[in-house]
């Protein structure tokens, strides 16, 4: 029998057991929350700068975006649990509490991120995965920011996904 005659017959046998590769490789579902702004400067209850929510906006997309076409998450909409992550939030600090409510979106995995403001342009970007059932951290990283432009915080995201969040493919579920 021909190489490819055998390769076909054994995918054929597997598939009349039913086995499929979607059967080991299910798509986990992410539940990617907004990266939110850690400034040890500013005064309490003071509002977010509308710059700042435009970059976090554009990192979390980033992150969202990267997430699914590398990683192979299916990243699901966070926003019905807007109201629940403000008031629990800051989700950075919130001792578990992202979890829940991933839980409560039916996502397998939570990820969570901040960028803590330094001096005038210097921010460190954190974003963390963990597994929703077990609160346990599959992946984190950081990198820091040196310029206050949407380019370089772009880069940043891209950066941080490439070489630490997904620098390994992540633990799929059995």
């Amino acid at each position: 029998m021909r190489p490819t005659t055998r390769l076909l017959a054994a995918l054929a046998g597997l598939a009349a057991a039913g086995w499929t590769g979607a059967a080991i490789a299910a798509t986990e579902k992410a539940a990617v929350f907004p990266i939110e702004l850690h400034d040890p400067s500013a005064a309490y209850g003071s509002r977010l700068r509308p710059l700042d929510a435009k970059k976090l906006t554009l990192v979390t997309d980033e992150l969202r975006t990267s997430l699914k076409s590398q990683g192979g998450l299916d990243v699901i909409d966070t926003a019905p649990a807007a109201k629940e992550v403000e008031q629990q939030g800051p989700l950075y600090k919130c001792n578990g509490c992202a979890g829940d409510i991933a839980k409560g979106l039916g996502a397998d995995l939570v990820v969570t991120g901040y960028a803590e403001r330094g001096a005038n342009q210097i921010f460190n970007l954190n974003v963390t995965i963990a597994e929703v059932g077990t609160g346990k951290l599959i992946r984190g990283g950081q990198v820091t920011i040196r310029a206050d432009d949407d380019n370089t915080w772009a880069h940043a995201m891209r950066w941080l996904v490439k070489n630490r969040l997904l620098a390994e493919p992540l633990p799929t579920k059995q």
